[in-house]
């Protein structure tokens, strides 16, 4: 895949993977779409994208509200005429014992790990149909694999995110649209840095983002990495109900 020239369109591009893929796909000359709640974050991206020579457009947008996830969608297509390629990498990650249920934190997390998904779906699926070209990639993580304790907001929101994007590849193919799948394990991020549980195999976000470009750029379909932490979460998937509990069990504090 050639991304010279493209309009490539980046959710939560204020920081964290968002900030760097947007650097790195700068440097590809691309006309890039930077798309955050934090505008000022975006518009102090803006010297360094335009030094690569590439065209920058920031729009500020909360991908929790769908009247906002269109108008950013229109902006783009009112300056650019297309869109080539999407990655919806808003995400959020709250961590909730259930032992203190609030489903407050799951209307939260859903919102914007998901339906910050599905309603730029909504807007970008009819565009790249109807140009028969195209990619969206959407954030998941290797933590879809199973309901992890503390995290099972943030899990099944992320395994609702695989299942929807899976369900998308065959119908569009005929379309010549590219749907693809994002599994990262940790990476260092502003949004992992507050976490205070050990975080196996965790990645530089410079790193992380070279994978995620250069699998792009393969058009390869589903990216996961580490691939060590890809083998463990693929070893937990297959276990046995009954193991992962025993697991899971150990891991809580009565």
């Amino acid at each position: 895949m050639n991304f010279n020239n493209k309009v490539i369109l980046i959710t939560g591009a204020s920081s964290g993977i968002g900030k760097e893929l947007a650097l790195r796909f700068a440097k590809e000359k691309c006309k890039l779409v930077l798309i955050a709640r934090r505008v000022e974050l975006l518009d102090a991206l803006r010297e360094q994208v335009e030094n690569y020579g590439s065209e920058l457009l920031t729009i500020k947008c909360d991908v929790t509200k769908k009247d906002e996830v269109k108008k950013a969608v229109g902006l783009t297509l009112e300056k650019f005429n297309r869109i080539d390629g999407a990655i919806l990498n808003s995400g959020v990650g709250i961590k909730q014992s259930f032992a203190d249920f609030d489903s407050s934190i799951g209307e939260q997390t859903f919102a914007v790990n998901y339906f910050g998904i599905v309603y730029f779906l909504n807007e970008l699926l009819p565009i790249l149909k109807k140009q028969k070209s195209g990619f969206v990639a959407g954030m998941s993580s290797l933590a879809d694999t199973r309901g992890f304790p503390v995290s099972g907001f943030y899990c099944s929101s992320k395994a609702a995110v695989t299942s929807l994007l899976e369900s998308l590849k065959a119908e569009y193919k005929p379309f010549n649209v590219k749907i693809i799948s994002i599994h990262p394990g940790f990476i260092k991020t502003p949004m992992t840095d507050k976490n205070d549980f050990p975080m196996p195999y965790l990645m530089d976000v410079e790193k992380a983002v070279n994978i995620i470009f250069n699998n792009l750029k393969k058009e390869k379909k589903v990216i996961r990495f580490p691939w060590q932490m890809a083998v463990l979460t693929g070893f937990l998937k297959r276990m046995p109900d009954s193991w992962f509990q025993k697991i899971a069990d150990k891991d809580v504090k009565h």
